[in-house]
């Protein structure tokens, strides 16, 4: 990608989002004849019901089927942790990295539960790391956001673009279902200037404690989201520019990969508070790529609520967590195909023989 000029590289942009289409109503349609034929009441397994109908449309067939499925993990440090944001020092980022590929962190054990696999990308880890890494490194980290724009618009298109090449590779490997996934020390940071900014919420609306922070930290937190807002003045009107000024390198590749999951058809499920910032990145780039996107879990990050109500979303789960790396997502395979095997195996009226309802 860095060969590519920035006009190449926003045109390449620009290609992979006018393929997005809307979901195919007549496989929905037709699933939905299918699902009120079962032998329960009409609408009875709820969001199991919209799930199976989501991936008939997303999959634009009336048999939607998943064959393989993977967590795409995308990885990169923050310049803003300068600020005091984090309970942890930056060098826990490459730490957890060479855990997860000794596949030893939560993400590993809840993929292998789901019969997932599980890949990490090093899109702008601070220290270069050796290893089952996939090498799509940007930059070394972003910038401090507080003090100037946390990356340059050339290197986010670069990270977008990382999270579209990896999506695009796993689909052309046999994988159909994906979730998103994140990695990165002061990561809830650029993530909640990206709420604040495109829900219109305020800043207390959306800072958490994100890594186990203290009451001083959260108003350090604070405090360098105003700042970075201040000095930068993102025009929310514009994704590329919030993106670049108060994002991050692995946010970016999360919006990435959901843009081409959608171009490709394939349903993808977004995780807690830091991929639902690149999911309304990717939002913003592509309104249609919202309905692509299943919603994992409600994330006890105090703004991921309003990042899910700036997409239109409910979570499918609440079991209040807050780790990230794709482990709610993770979780959220399971249901996922639950629907399909009630769509594919759960009998008719008719092949039951159970009367349906006389009125």
């Amino acid at each position: 990608m860095k060969n590519f000029t920035e006009d190449q590289l926003y045109a390449r942009l620009e290609e992979l989002t006018a393929n997005i289409l809307d979901l195919d109503e007549e496989a929905m349609a037709q699933i939905q004849v299918r699902l009120d034929s079962l032998t329960k009441p009409q609408g009875s397994l709820g969001q199991l019901e919209h799930l199976a109908k989501q991936l008939g449309g997303i999959q634009r067939t009336s048999n939607p089927k998943i064959q393989k499925k993977a967590v795409l993990l995308m990885a990169g440090d923050h310049g803003v942790v300068e600020e005091g944001v984090s309970a942890f020092p930056q060098e826990v980022t490459p730490q957890m990295a060479y855990n997860i590929m000794n596949g030893g962190a939560a993400i590993n054990v809840l993929s292998r539960q789901a019969n997932a696999e599980v890949f990490l990308t090093d899109v702008g880890i601070a220290f270069p790391i050796d290893g089952n890494i996939i090498h799509q490194r940007v930059a070394n980290g972003t910038q401090n956001m507080s003090k100037g724009p946390a990356m340059s618009r050339h290197e986010a298109l670069q990270a977008l673009l990382v999270g579209a090449k990896v999506a695009e590779e796993k689909i052309r490997e046999g994988y159909n279902l994906f979730a998103t996934g994140e990695l990165g020390i002061g990561n809830t940071t650029p993530s909640s200037a990206i709420v604040a900014l495109f829900t219109n919420s305020s800043i207390e609306e959306v800072v958490g404690r994100g890594t186990g922070i203290d009451d001083a930290g959260v108003i350090r937190k604070r405090r360098a989201i105003e700042k970075a807002i201040e000095v930068n003045q993102p025009d929310t009107t514009n994704a590329l520019d919030v993106l670049a000024k108060v994002g991050g390198l692995e946010i970016a590749a999360i919006a990435g990969s959901i843009l081409q999951a959608a171009a490709s058809n394939v349903p993808i499920v977004v995780d807690g508070f830091i991929s639902t910032a690149g999911a309304l990145i990717a939002a913003k780039l592509a309104p249609k790529s919202v309905a692509y996107m299943i919603p994992s879990h409600g994330s006890v990050e105090i703004g991921h609520r309003n990042a899910l109500a700036g997409l239109g979303l409910d979570p499918v789960l609440n079991l209040n967590m807050r780790l990230g790396e794709g482990t709610g997502a993770a979780l959220t395979f399971y249901l996922v195909e639950a629907a399909l095997h009630i769509l594919e195996e759960m009998a008719t009226f008719a092949d039951a023989g159970v009367s349906e309802k006389s009125i």
